[in-house]
């Protein structure tokens, strides 16, 4: 994505410090504090997987990000919480052998959203599964939206709510955008992260190339 001063580069050092700033803009509480990322966190990204690490810059300021990880089928197919399928903030799981290609984090600055950012960064993570080889691009999505559908339906159960968000019934700020793109829903994943808003649960998406 290329457009005036906007752009798509790979994360370098330069940009870790307008990462972290992104982070506190995209997720404000109740998300937890303790789950945004740190410098450090990031240069750790940045040493075992640089060509996995994405941003959106726009004159001179970064309004996007992706962060990502290789994990292999085991991995990918257990289905496990988020701490457990990366390794932790480290990326202490990433296995340059593996077969998928796992989005730990995506972030759009709010004054940038439904502009295309989160489309670009998506691209480039699909792009890098091509060349890589993998089998496939997986993540794991936040459903904030489910605790107010859950009051007015009154009906917790996750996974109907999200088959309702892809058959379009509901709308969903998060998960919504994702399906439009062609990602995949293949069911819940509970007690994924600490998330009020989501339940601790996460919807498990696919994308195959």
């Amino acid at each position: 994505m290329q457009n005036g001063k906007v752009e798509v580069l790979t994360m370098e050092q330069d940009h870790v410090s307008g990462v972290v700033a992104l982070q506190r803009a995209c997720f404000p509480p109740p998300f937890p504090d303790s789950l945004l990322w740190r410098q450090e966190d990031l240069m750790n990204h940045l040493a075992r997987f640089p060509e996995g690490q994405f941003v959106v810059v726009s004159d001179g300021q970064v309004i996007g990000s992706a962060s990502n990880l290789i994990v292999n089928e085991d991995v990918w197919i257990a289905h496990a919480d988020w701490r457990s399928t990366t390794g932790g903030p480290a990326f202490l799981g990433h296995l340059e052998t593996g077969t998928t290609l796992y989005g730990a984090d995506i972030s759009v600055h709010p004054e940038h959203r439904f502009k295309g950012v989160g489309r670009s960064l998506y691209g480039a993570r699909f792009s890098l599964v091509r060349t890589l080889g993998l089998n496939r691009f997986g993540t794991a999505c936040r459903i904030p939206d489910w605790r107010e559908w859950m009051i007015v339906h009154r009906n917790s159960d996750k996974d109907t709510y999200c088959r309702a968000v892809f058959s379009g019934e509901a709308r969903d700020r998060t998960l919504s955008p994702l399906l439009r793109i062609g990602l995949q829903y293949r069911g819940v994943i509970e007690s994924y992260m600490s998330d009020e808003e989501s339940g601790d649960a996460a919807a498990l998406l696919e994308w195959l190339p």
